[in-house]
């Protein structure tokens, strides 16, 4: 195989910014061959701006069935990706999924399952982690440049969005349409790249406030602390009702911490480990001294075209992937576990109880007032939602 024929299902603002820089070029090896969405204004205005001989559906599986994809990559609305990745895997094509996973961890799981059946290539568009910041704090902490990790703060409040945008939305901000908020469409990269860097939690305390600065049944503000294996704890805070909005992440260890935030790192160095001061001390008031350092990182970072890059070497050379599909279900149990939390008063541990999760969910989808038009429609057998 010279080139990979990649098929876009969903032609919204990530599908058509897909297809926009596929289409110039900008990926070796990979030619962007057809694209489906059920939206009439979106295709017509794909067949003005896509190349010659793209071909264009309004039915997802007759694009399955065309014998024009070697591969897919899902940018349909949430709840769609795991049941149209499964339906790609069992047409035997490759797999590249816009985020989050899914909406709830039992329709990812089955994904993950028929991904692995599969022997196909599956990668997640968890573009944050060709940043090459993040990408050297990982390195950081799993060379132990830090210690042993003692807590992680991110504060993530810069996510600000008027009511007008939630309004102009046919499926955004509802149970049924989205099926969460701020945790589920904006934060699924911080919540990957956290888990990604510090690893997963044995147990997760929420408070999640549901319309609390916006006229919308689901999150727009949460708080989370979560506890590990080793004794470390962490601290989400996310809304989509603060301005101005911080981003910053802090890494503490027993060497020190790391900070991020405007687009900087920095390291705080401990001249002696603090468990080491702590022992070793005798005087009656006193702390490790330190140094600040910026850490200096390498190398671009090409965001979605890298992860789409790295996607299209995997299935021509081998290369491995940056983001494989089957981790995307790790960020998903974060924001699942922190809307468990507060859905029932109490703390979760991991892995979650994911049929408990599924039933609360039905009955908010049940119980919702939310009046949206056609949009919001299940996936049906004609290939349509």
């Amino acid at each position: 195989m010279k080139n990979v024929r990649l098929g876009i299902i969903g032609m919204g603002s990530m599908g058509s910014s897909h297809a926009k820089y596929i289409s110039d070029g900008e990926v070796p090896g990979c030619m962007l061959s057809a694209v489906f969405d059920t939206d009439p204004s979106k295709l017509k205005k794909a067949m003005e701006i896509l190349p010659q001989g793209t071909r264009i559906f309004n039915d997802y599986a007759q694009l399955l069935d065309s014998g024009s994809c070697d591969a897919v990559l899902v940018a349909a609305p949430h709840y769609f990706h795991p049941e149209l990745a499964i339906k790609a895997f069992e047409k035997g094509l490759h797999v590249l999924c816009e985020k989050p996973a899914g909406v709830y961890t039992l329709q990812v799981e089955k994904m993950n399952e028929a991904a692995g059946k599969s022997g196909l290539v599956f990668s997640m568009m968890f573009n944050q982690r060709t940043n090459p910041i993040y990408i050297k704090a990982r390195q950081m902490v799993r060379d132990g440049l830090l210690g042993e990790l003692k807590r992680s703060v991110w504060i993530i409040t810069d996510w600000y969005r008027p009511q007008s945008y939630y309004d102009a939305g046919t499926w955004r901000a509802t149970w049924k349409g989205e099926g969460g908020g701020v945790l589920l469409n904006q934060d699924p990269h911080q919540l990957d790249l956290w888990q990604w860097i510090c690893g997963m939690p044995e147990s997760v305390d929420a408070f999640c406030y549901f319309g609390k600065y916006h006229d919308i049944e689901v999150e727009d503000d949460v708080t989370a602390f979560t506890q590990y294996a080793n004794g470390a704890t962490g601290v989400f805070i996310t809304t989509t009702g603060e301005a101005p909005g911080t981003n910053r992440f802090e890494i503490s260890g027993d060497n020190g911490k790391l900070v991020i935030e405007d687009g900087k790192m920095l390291f705080y160095r401990l001249d002696t480990p603090e468990r080491k001061f702590n022992a070793e001390f005798r005087g009656g008031f006193g702390q490790p001294g330190h140094t600040v350092e910026e850490i200096k990182t390498d190398g671009e970072n090409p965001q979605h075209k890298g992860i789409t890059r790295n996607f299209i070497n995997a299935i021509l050379f081998g290369e491995p992937l940056i983001a494989p599909g089957t981790e995307g279900i790790n960020s998903l149990t974060l924001s699942n576990a922190m809307l468990l939390s507060s859905w029932t008063g109490r703390r979760v541990n991991l892995p979650i109880d994911a049929h408990l999760y599924k039933r609360l969910l039905d009955e908010r989808i049940a119980s919702s007032t939310i009046v949206k038009n056609k949009s919001d429609a299940v996936l049906d057998t004609t290939g349509t939602y």
